[in-house]
């Protein structure tokens, strides 16, 4: 299994489950096998490794829906979602000649009565514990989390949509889980439909949880947002390192695959694992390769023992030495990981990306590198027409032309489509208006209005990487208290930390607070319906890092590539 349990949700998630799942087996000395569906697997892999595992007594791990040899001597534990699927594959596993000696079982979530009766009536002697244990989210990385669900987007936002309202229910129930595990009962500021269905489900939950009665709110905020919001950011071509690297190279489930010097080809894991991709992650491509040898030193140097050596190499010392080893050799694949894959992003930019970010920054910014006002935007968008870039970067700096304008006329859009030779292929273009993105400029479109934007102008520091994702700035306003609360009502009433005032009031206009007026250990959640981007995972860190009384956490249905969005939107009316 994959990451360690050193890294903040990460950390927390696992303590969850060691607290519930492990705690109720933990009372048996005996070994037992742990039974897990595909979410689950996902779910762990991401939280722990095997030697956690096994030093908690679990000595076998195996798959919910493939066969397996019977084990009846050793107790089974299933940590499963509460699906129909799941259901049925356990009550096969008793229903004739039971394959195991006892089953504890732990649902991610809310177990249906339906589903919960149908186990009772077919198995019931064989359950020795039944638990809903709240985390039904995947914990991505130390500040980010996802509902693992791409199928979500469709769900939501094809037109008359069967199982939108499902959908919904299903991510509110994931969000609740979150709130749960981080033990947070937040006020809820909304921008979605979805919201309503997360304060109802966050009431029901609190309802239920004595602590939770005793304790009251708590000094956490939860914000939801709709895609629509800031279209222009997953669109761009960003140039920090992570978002880069899953933009422009074939990144799947995470492994990178490089060339060593003899031809061969490796895979490595992009993950929080790997200290120095924690590291580089968010830094600007241009910084990267610089900062390789720099911060395998830096690792190095905080691995070494503080102790002095006295400059003989006793066998306490040769031993020690030995054990540094396989540090030293994993630092040595890092940089080698790093130092392929900057260089391969190098070779994008200089080849094709360089050409592109002009003209995408001064169309998503409105203004060019020396601050003067795009004023013709066709004629910043042309040169990217009329060079022989692939069909898929025409479409996203004609999208960020459309987009700079609210929208264009019918006449213009079709020249476009024509242009970009994308005719039958006009969905990934047009498609957008289900989002709820103004593409045809129409009298009704000119209600839509844009989110007011912060001058950034003093702190930037590469003309190619100007624009800041939207959500940037909500984030900083909500942790500085400067949110219009007619354009983000609370939900549900907000707690004093966050409204600048002892007292708790649902829509009362404050005057901004400083980070400082926050207690420590606040907590900002945002939530993006419809996928979230790399660029915008960064700013949650960033805004974290610059504010250090509040810990920003971000959250998505999926994580968006520009590519991967595109085929989303295109797929939407098929």
């Amino acid at each position: 299994m994959a990451a360690g349990a050193e890294h903040g949700l990460k950390r927390i998630v696992w303590q969850r489950i060691k607290d519930t799942l492990i705690a109720d087996c933990r009372k048996s000395e005996v070994w037992k096998i742990l039974i897990l569906d595909q979410f689950t697997t996902r779910l762990l892999s991401s939280c722990c490794k095997m030697s956690n595992l096994m030093s908690e007594g679990i000595t076998i791990v195996e798959d919910l829906h493939k066969n397996r040899e019977p084990v009846p001597e050793m107790k089974a534990i299933y940590f499963m979602r509460p699906t129909a699927m799941c259901v049925d594959a356990f009550i096969n596993d008793f229903k004739l000649k039971p394959k195991y000696k006892a089953a504890y079982v732990f649902f991610t979530d809310y177990c249906p009565d339906d589903l919960f009766d149908k186990m009772k009536k077919n198995c019931a002697k064989h359950i020795k514990v039944c638990k809903e244990i709240n985390v039904s989210f995947l914990p991505l990385e130390a500040q980010v989390f996802t509902c693992e669900n791409t199928e979500a987007f469709k769900s939501i936002y094809t037109p008359n949509s069967q199982d939108r309202d499902q959908t919904l229910e299903t991510i509110a129930n994931q969000i609740v889980t979150l709130c749960a595990t981080l033990d947070d009962q937040p006020a809820l500021t909304h921008f979605t439909c979805l919201a309503e269905l997360v304060d109802n489900k966050l009431a029901r939950h609190y309802e239920l949880d004595d602590n939770s009665k005793k304790k009251g709110k708590t000094q956490a905020q939860l914000l939801i947002v709709d895609r629509a919001l800031d279209p222009v950011s997953p669109i761009l071509h960003e140039l920090t390192y992570q978002a880069m690297a899953y933009d422009l190279i074939p990144i799947k489930d995470n492994n990178y695959e490089y060339k060593l010097n003899d031809g061969s080809k490796k895979e490595a894991l992009l993950n929080e694992e790997d200290e120095l991709w924690v590291k580089l992650r968010h830094m600007h491509i241009a910084e990267v390769t610089g900062q390789i040898p720099k911060l395998v030193k830096e690792i190095s140097a905080n691995r070494d023992e503080k102790k002095q050596a006295d400059g003989k190499i006793t066998i306490g010392g040769l031993s020690q030495l030995m054990k540094k080893m396989p540090g030293f050799r994993k630092q040595m694949t890092q940089k080698t990981v790093h130092v392929s894959l900057a260089e391969d992003l190098m070779s994008h930019f200089q080849k094709n990306v360089e050409k592109l970010c002009k003209a995408e920054q001064d169309l998503a910014v409105g203004a060019d590198a020396e601050g003067q006002k795009v004023k013709d935007p066709m004629r910043t968008l042309l040169p990217v027409l009329l060079h022989p870039h692939d069909t898929t970067d025409k479409i996203r700096a004609v999208l960020l032309y459309i987009f700079s304008l609210n929208g264009t006329t019918a006449e213009n859009l079709n020249k476009l489509i024509q242009h970009v030779k994308i005719e039958d292929e006009s969905g990934y273009i047009l498609n957008w208006k289900h989002l709820g993105v103004p593409i045809l400029s129409t009298p009704s479109m000119l209600s839509f209005r844009k989110q007011p934007r912060k001058d950034r102008s003093d702190k930037e520091t590469y003309n190619v990487s100007r624009w800041t994702p939207v959500i940037k700035d909500i984030m900083e306003d909500a942790v500085e208290n400067k949110l219009e609360v007619k354009d983000w009502p609370y939900q549900s009433e907000c707690p004093s930390a966050w409204n600048g005032s002892r007292a708790v009031s649902a829509r009362q206009k404050h005057k901004g607070s400083s980070p400082d007026d926050l207690r420590s250990g606040s907590r900002l959640i945002l939530f993006v319906l419809g996928g979230v981007s790399y660029s915008e995972m960064r700013c949650a860190y960033e805004v974290t890092h610059a504010n250090k009384s509040c810990e920003v956490i971000i959250g998505s249905t999926h994580i968006l590539t520009p590519r991967g969005l595109l085929e989303d939107i295109y797929k939407l009316d098929k």
